[in-house]
């Protein structure tokens, strides 16, 4: 389930918590990002390839290029067993900025991205279906949890793809991780 918890910067303090799926694409359209809610196109299976997902979701895909005129794009996809998820997920959870906007489509399990704007921390929870852009610049990072299951497309408009510019910030050590935050929304 979808769930936006925004944060002051400055202590962590809870501002709001918002689970309706409109709200949070409008809260998050005033900060220059993009949510939305997709139907899968296609169901697969847990062990589809990499190839097979991007094929299943082509269509989605190419509305996105028509728009954005993507030049590559890519699967990550991490289970609970993967062999590097420990420093896959410390590449992720230091805040960063890109030069280039990201997009990442879930087809498969949840995870959890902050975006860093102006005062405030946005922690949105995606799962299966949702669509987040983050733009240019703006500081961010990415939880998967301890044990990771998601499945998403990336989508750049750079050929390079993921680069990251690390701030050197610990905010992110400030704010509960994905497994915490699991933990709050379910409690």
């Amino acid at each position: 389930m979808t769930h936006l918890c925004i944060y002051a910067d400055t202590d962590s303090s809870v501002l709001a918590h918002h689970m309706d799926q409109v709200s949070i694409a409008q809260l998050l359209a005033k900060q220059g990002v993009e949510y939305a809610c997709w139907a899968t196109d296609v169901p697969l299976e847990r062990d589809a390839s990499n190839e097979e997902v991007l094929a299943a979701h082509a269509e989605s895909i190419e509305r996105l290029n028509e728009r954005h005129g993507f030049q590559s794009a890519d699967v990550v996809a991490l289970g609970p067993d993967h062999p590097d998820r420990e420093a896959l997920r410390q590449k992720f959870i230091d805040e960063h900025t890109h030069d280039d906007f990201e997009v990442r489509f879930f087809v498969h399990g949840n995870g959890l991205f902050y975006l860093h704007i102006g005062s405030r921390v946005y922690a949105l929870m995606c799962s299966e279906g949702d669509l987040i852009s983050v733009p240019a610049g703006v500081p961010h990072w990415f939880d998967m949890g301890e044990a990771p299951d998601f499945r998403c497309i990336r989508l750049f408009t750079t050929p390079d793809g993921w680069i990251a510019n690390y701030t050197g910030s610990d905010i992110s050590e400030r704010y509960p991780d994905f497994d915490a935050f699991m933990a709050d929304m379910t409690a």
